[in-house]
């Protein structure tokens, strides 16, 4: 419950506060901020959009840890597009039944409940008017089987099928239908600050374990951080930590003060995310065999790092957002 608000049982943290609480966890195990990323990225949605009395029932038991989830959006042909989903929820008296299947969804093997992002309205034009945001609970219809990672792997990941999966009505976030691409879309804000300061914990954690291995290892006499180009490789690795923990404060400022941060956060989630991936290469340079043994971390960091490039939306698509939004607040 780390951003829920206190009234609902959270601790209520900013998250300038939050991005720093994940940025260390990070540097020590990837996955567990995996775990309450999608698990958050719910619940803000919930606080966000949902109606009081939405609130007072699953904001609760977010914040206890009774329920614990995450978002359903990505679908075997519809990830960073997601006004292509095809997974429906058609009313039915005071239920809605939900059909279609997702791909890559965190927590939905060992979670409760997810928010799941469905078609209630196949024909409306643009699209996002036909698509709504509803809690579903497991229940009989949900199927969920366990996908095999290059990486992160100490969070299940899996493949959902909802086949006739009935969800009452009253679970429809804010109660109406046709606004969960905005629903959703910002607790993505609040999620790509939490990719971000992933990278930022993750290339600092290559930084760290590639210095100390650099200041103990001897070749030629003397250790390998006298040699310049190790010298060079730990200036670079520390520099880009530096610029990735500025870009994440700089998002996460925004996103407290109540500012659009889309463009701050992609920035963040762009620049720090390479970070991560690019001082995991030089972080194995740096350790040579050793780096791709399993007596060290940097392997681990070596397979997690892509992931972030992918997860919340590709760093293609930060692009063109950053893109599109340098080009509407500047306009000439």
């Amino acid at each position: 419950g780390a951003t829920i608000s206190p009234q609902y049982g959270g601790l209520g943290l900013s998250a300038s506060t939050y991005a720093k609480v994940v940025e260390r966890v990070s540097a020590v195990w990837m996955s567990v901020s995996g775990l309450f990323n999608a698990h958050l990225i719910m619940a803000q949605a919930v606080e966000r959009a949902g109606t009081e009395e939405q609130k007072q029932k699953w904001l609760p038991r977010f914040a206890s840890g009774e329920l614990r989830g995450g978002v359903a959006l990505t679908e075997p042909d519809c990830g960073t597009d997601l006004q292509g989903v095809r997974t429906k929820a058609v009313r039915d008296g005071d239920d809605y039944v939900i059909d279609g299947n997702k791909m890559w969804i965190t927590n939905s093997i060992e979670g409760n409940v997810l928010a799941v992002l469905v078609k209630t309205d196949p024909q409306a034009e643009p699209a996002h008017r036909g698509m709504s945001l509803i809690l579903a609970e497991k229940s009989s219809g949900y199927e969920a089987s366990k996908l095999e990672k290059l990486g992160y792997k100490g969070i299940d990941t899996g493949a959902l099928r909802f086949d006739g999966v009935r969800v009452p009505t009253e679970n429809l976030i804010s109660g109406e239908e046709g606004r969960g691409l905005q629903q959703i879309l910002s607790g993505l804000e609040l999620g790509r600050i939490n990719v971000a300061a992933r990278g930022a914990g993750l290339a600092r954690a290559c930084l760290e374990e590639s210095l100390a291995y650099a200041q103990t290892r001897k070749t030629f006499g003397k250790p390998i951080s006298q040699h310049q180009s190790i010298q060079i490789k730990l200036a670079d690795m520390a520099t880009r930590v530096e610029a990735a923990r500025l870009l994440v404060e700089q998002a996460a400022n925004a996103y407290d003060t109540g500012e659009r941060c889309d463009m701050e956060a992609g920035m963040a989630k762009l620049f720090a995310t390479e970070a991560a991936v690019e001082n995991s290469m030089e972080a194995m340079r740096i350790h040579g065999a050793y780096g791709y043994s399993k007596e060290f971390n940097i392997e681990r960091y070596y397979r997690d790092a892509p992931l972030l490039a992918i997860g919340e939306g590709t760093n293609e698509l930060q692009r063109i957002i950053i893109a599109r939004q340098l080009v509407e607040r500047n306009p000439v």
